[in-house]
């Protein structure tokens, strides 16, 4: 039996906070599952020019706080908070409050960051890639420790902890969502992730064609199975995500699907299957969302903030299915 699908909204900024909850509330009613933000620091400037990613003017904890405050039932998470950011104990404090004060609404989303131009920007080191996700790894079972009964004793390379108690713990574990697109981080989240996040692989440390090459149906494939080998018996418990960061509800995509594929060196055929692509009508994509759940196993589909009207009849007709 396959999956049912889920569909979230990720948004990177708002203009007020009625406009933020606005968002939060019409995705809510167009009963999309879960609203994400990002976990990125820099505002505009050549940084961000040079990594080649939109900007996000608010920080993702009190965003997400926010947008729980103003809704009842709508799944609420980050993807996905880069570990290097931040005091790991601060933010798995900050996340579990964030659950208890929406009655268990969070999706954890954690990974091992990616950006290299925010990381200079902000003065911090980027490790090469092995030591960021060994320092994921601490983190998540720093996660597990936290929210665990009794003490929150742990002890490993990146986290030392002893003599208190993890507070507040969530009536139910939270599901943690890992995020990436390389071998080593995606056999982490195969044995560690209740949702895995299958993104670029981000070796070139910004977006770009490389990255984007690197996730076509073919490559794809290879990633599920890097899911596969980590998750072991576990794998059909898994939840497998994807951001649709290419979305256009139309019926005749042609006009947009031709750049996009020569922008990216791929075939329009390419770029029409794309797993983080989606062009055509509602009929078409929901037909796509289909084959790729049965080729790939991936049910549950981001889509940026702009396309949440236009994508709405997607939803309408696959939520839960």
């Amino acid at each position: 039996m396959s999956t049912p699908f889920r569909f979230g909204v990720q948004s990177f900024n708002a203009e007020s906070a009625e406009d933020w909850a606005g968002q939060v509330q019409r995705a809510e009613e167009l009963n999309y599952s879960a609203f994400h933000l990002a976990d990125h620091i820099i505002g505009s400037g050549p940084a961000l020019e040079k990594a080649n990613h939109p900007e996000q003017n608010m920080a993702a904890i009190p965003a997400m706080a926010y947008a729980a405050a103003v809704t009842s039932k709508i799944k609420i998470g980050c993807r996905v908070f880069c570990v290097d950011y931040h005091l790991p104990i601060v933010l798995i404090k900050s996340a579990m409050t964030i659950d208890k004060l929406s009655n268990g609404r969070l999706e954890f989303g954690l990974g091992a960051g990616w950006i290299t131009e925010e990381y200079e920007a902000l003065g911090i080191t980027k490790d090469e890639p092995k030591v960021r996700i060994d320092r994921l790894a601490d983190v998540i079972e720093a996660v597990k420790a936290f929210c665990s009964d009794g003490q929150a004793d742990l002890s490993n390379d990146t986290i030392k902890w002893q003599g208190f108690s993890g507070d507040p713990k969530p009536k139910s574990m939270p599901p943690i969502m890992i995020g990436g697109g390389s071998p080593r981080i995606l056999r982490l989240a195969g044995r560690e992730a209740d949702i895995v996040s299958l993104n670029f692989n981000n070796r070139s440390g910004m977006i770009g064609p490389d990255g984007v090459s690197m996730s076509t149906e073919e490559e794809t494939q290879k990633k599920v199975r890097w899911i596969r080998e980590g998750a072991g018996d576990r794998f059909d418990d898994l939840e497998i995500e994807i951001g649709a960061y290419f979305t256009f509800v139309m019926d005749d995509p042609s006009p947009v699907l031709g750049p996009f594929a020569q922008g990216f060196g791929l075939t329009e055929e390419q770029m029409r299957v794309h797993p983080h692509a989606l062009f055509g009508s509602v009929d078409t994509i929901c037909e796509e969302l289909e084959r790729r759940r049965e080729l790939h196993g991936i049910s549950y589909i981001t889509i940026g903030k702009d396309n949440m009207e236009a994508f709405a009849p997607v939803v309408d007709r696959l939520n839960g299915k």
